[in-house]
């Protein structure tokens, strides 16, 4: 289960007291993941209406992984 609290906090920090565009989200969309920059992450989820926070599998500033969720393998 992902810890929703973690994922806000990342994000509250990133939209309110850093640059977002050095943030990076990836997120489960059917079968593939993909990545984003937060900006467009926020927009195209629709401040999280289209794509809830529990399928963000990744988040990353620069190079470095601030959160990453494992993702089940079928096999």
């Amino acid at each position: 289960m992902v810890k929703k609290g973690v994922i806000e906090e990342i994000f509250s920090k990133a939209l309110f007291s850093e640059k977002a565009n050095l943030y990076v989200i990836g997120f489960r969309d059917f079968d593939k993941i993909r990545t984003l920059t937060l900006p467009k992450f926020i927009k195209e989820s629709d401040n999280f209406q289209k794509i809830p926070s529990s399928r963000i599998t990744m988040i990353k500033k620069n190079n470095t992984i601030l959160f990453e969720k494992k993702i089940k393998e079928d096999g």
